[in-house]
C-alpha cells in the first residue's frame, strides 16, 4: 500500500497546524510549524486566500494526512459515515478515532499513529486477546486493546507510555502501564476529536 514517504513538517505547514506526525519532536521547539509558520515553497511569505473548493480540499487533507490515510480508505470510510445514522461529518470523525492505530496512538503505545500502524502491521497488538494486523479495524465499547506477551514490542510499549505520560488521555480511554493495557470504555463523541476541523467543507467537497 502506498504511503507518503516525503518529509512529514511539510504537511503540518502546508496546513498550517499541527498533525503530530512525528511524536515527541511536534511538541518541541524543532517542530516544523514553531520555526517556519508558512507554506512550504519559495515565495510564500503569507498564506493565500482561498476559494469556497481550496477552502474544502484543505480540510479534507488536513484530516486525511491527521489520520495518515490515502484517498480510497478516505473515501471508505466517509461511505460508512453516510450510511450511519446522524450527521455524516461527525460519523466520519468518530469513525476515524476509533481506528486501532489512533488507538494505540491516543493511549500512548506508540508516539505516533506511523509508529502504531507500525506495531499493528507486524503483529505486535492485540483485541481481547486476539492478534489484529489491521490497522482500520474499528473498535468498539468493551474492547481491549494489548501488547502481544512476551513480545520484543513489549518493552517498546511500556517505554512509549512513559514518554507519553505527559499527554492527555481522551476520556473515553482508559489506559493502564503495568500491565500495558488500553480499554475503550466509551464511544468518543465528535467534542472529543482531537483536531480542529470543519468537517462539513469536508462532507461537501466528498458529496460532489
Amino acid at each position: 500500500m502506498g504511503r507518503y514517504a516525503g518529509p512529514k513538517c511539510r504537511l503540518c505547514r502546508r496546513e498550517g497546524v499541527k498533525l503530530f506526525l512525528k511524536g515527541t519532536r511536534c511538541e518541541t521547539a524543532k517542530c516544523g510549524v514553531s520555526r517556519r509558520d508558512q507554506a512550504p515553497g519559495i515565495n510564500t511569505w503569507r498564506r493565500p486566500k482561498f476559494s469556497e473548493y481550496g477552502r474544502q480540499l484543505r480540510e479534507k487533507q488536513k484530516v486525511k494526512r491527521f489520520y495518515g490515510l490515502m484517498d480510497n480508505q478516505f473515501k471508505l470510510a466517509f461511505r460508512r459515515a453516510e450510511k450511519a445514522k446522524g450527521n455524516t461529518g461527525a460519523n466520519l470523525l468518530v469513525l476515524l478515532e476509533r481506528r486501532l492505530d489512533n488507538i494505540v496512538f491516543r493511549g500512548g503505545f506508540a508516539l505516533s499513529r506511523a509508529q502504531g500502524r507500525q506495531l499493528i502491521n507486524h503483529g505486535h497488538i492485540t483485541v481481547n486477546g486476539k492478534k489484529v494486523d489491521v490497522a482500520s479495524y474499528s473498535l468498539k465499547t468493551g474492547d481491549v486493546v494489548r501488547p502481544r506477551d512476551g513480545d520484543k514490542a513489549r518493552k517498546l510499549v511500556q517505554e512509549n507510555l512513559e514518554i507519553a505520560k505527559s499527554r492527555e488521555t481522551p476520556s473515553w480511554l482508559t489506559v493502564n502501564a503495568s500491565p500495558p493495557e488500553i480499554a475503550i470504555v466509551q464511544l468518543p463523541t465528535r467534542e472529543e476529536v482531537s483536531i480542529p476541523i470543519e468537517e462539513q467543507l469536508v462532507v461537501e467537497i466528498l458529496s460532489r
